[in-house]
């Protein structure tokens, strides 16, 4: 897909609108974009590369764009496969062009491409560096580690105040399903945040570090590698970054998740959950661990101030789609949350010694000692606890 973006840069992206599992893990139901920019001024800079899956596309677009000129730079900002996977061809393509990468990302070049020659043809870029493209457009460089490897660079091009953010800023869907520009995207902040807190979520220092950056920058655009190009109303969007890298949530209210293998737990999960709204609380949700998308359910654990986790006990543990879960949590880094627990268990409830355990490893969360014990079903006599439960989170 070429767009012109404006007199002398050019969006030179691809769509992949048949894949359905983004890094072999996460579903993608809309799709997902493969970004890639060129600035024509005096000298032509190649801002990343896309993925393989849609690499020829991708070749055929450029050459059209370029019409027999030779490009001066490569400029890599990251170097995951989905961004970099052709510098080879480039590098072998134009054999006087200049790879300008973090010096991280110019070490881990030969560990995906064993035959590359990048011999005097390589410009190692730090913070503050700048790389003068002519009189207009230029490259100031900016470390971004671990948003989210550690070779990360973003740049600002102050002549029309784009920050390419790398994966920063980026969002699961295809352009041609979601929209161009954020502005068009109704959808951004949902699948925005299911791809930052499952890919970036673990590094938020890292991030506040990036947002402190930016804030000194005149930003007018945001250009990242995946999603929309961002131009209205940026401070929305940089709003909800810092608020997801400070692990702050966005919503008072509770999340349900539940593990259930035969539905006894999940009626108590409804149950509770009418429990919180005749109490007020209007921002309740259910999310059914074992028949909805993980990635979105621990996204949603981000969004929420409250949560409730119930689950069936199994084989003297907790039952396998709750111990993923939790395991994610603590992966991402989920911390300054209030828990509450609902074990069930027929002849020896071990569910919630489980969860408890597992929860005291995250950061600055409390417990709820009001836990819940169910035998096989939710009975009368059980509504007692639940609300007893409820009284306590919220």
């Amino acid at each position: 897909m070429i767009k012109q973006l404006n007199e002398k840069v050019t969006y030179i992206g691809e769509d992949n609108c048949e894949g359905k599992i983004f890094e072999s893990q996460y579903s993608i139901p809309d799709g997902i974009s493969y970004n890639s920019y060129i600035i024509e001024d005096e000298k032509i800079a190649i801002l990343d590369t896309i993925d393989p899956i849609k690499g020829e596309q991708w070749k055929s677009d450029l050459l059209e764009i370029l019409k027999g000129r030779t490009p001066d730079y490569l400029v890599v900002h990251h170097m995951e496969p989905d961004h970099s996977s052709l510098i080879e061809w480039v590098v072998n393509k134009f054999p006087s062009i200049k790879v300008v990468a973090s010096p991280k990302a110019l070490q881990m070049i030969p560990q995906f491409f064993e035959k590359i020659n990048l011999d005097n043809r390589t410009i190692a870029v730090k913070e503050g560096d700048t790389i003068a493209l002519g009189r207009d457009h230029s490259l100031c460089f900016y470390a971004a580690p671990m948003v989210h490897w550690p070779e990360v660079m973003v740049s600002f091009d102050k002549a029309d105040g784009a920050l390419y953010s790398a994966d920063g800023f980026g969002k699961f869907g295809a352009l041609c399903k979601c929209g161009f520009y954020g502005s068009d995207d109704s959808n951004w902040k949902n699948e925005a945040r299911r791809y930052y807190l499952n890919i970036v979520g673990k590094y938020g220092i890292q991030v506040q570090n990036l947002l402190k950056k930016a804030a000194t920058l005149p930003i007018k655009t945001i250009r990242p590698l995946h999603g929309p190009i961002l131009e209205d109303d940026l401070i929305k969007y940089i709003q909800l970054y810092d608020k997801w890298s400070k692990y702050e949530p966005e919503v008072e209210g509770v999340l349900i998740a539940v593990a259930s293998i035969h539905g006894g737990t999940m009626v108590a999960a409804e149950k509770l959950k009418e429990i919180f709204v005749s109490r007020g609380c209007e921002n309740v949700i259910i999310r059914d661990l074992c028949r909805s998308d993980m990635a979105d359910n621990v996204a949603q654990a981000f969004a929420y101030s409250h949560i409730i986790l119930a689950a069936a006990s199994y084989d003297a543990g907790v039952f396998t789609p709750m111990s993923d879960y939790i395991h994610r949590l603590q992966a991402k880094g989920l911390c300054n949350r209030k828990f509450g627990i609902i074990e069930n268990g027929s002849w020896a409830p071990s569910a919630a010694r489980v969860i408890k355990e597992s929860l005291a490893t995250l950061k600055n969360v409390s417990i709820s000692d009001q836990i819940v014990t169910l035998k096989s079903r939710m009975k009368l006599t059980d509504i007692p606890a639940l609300e007893a439960l409820a009284d306590s989170i919220f």
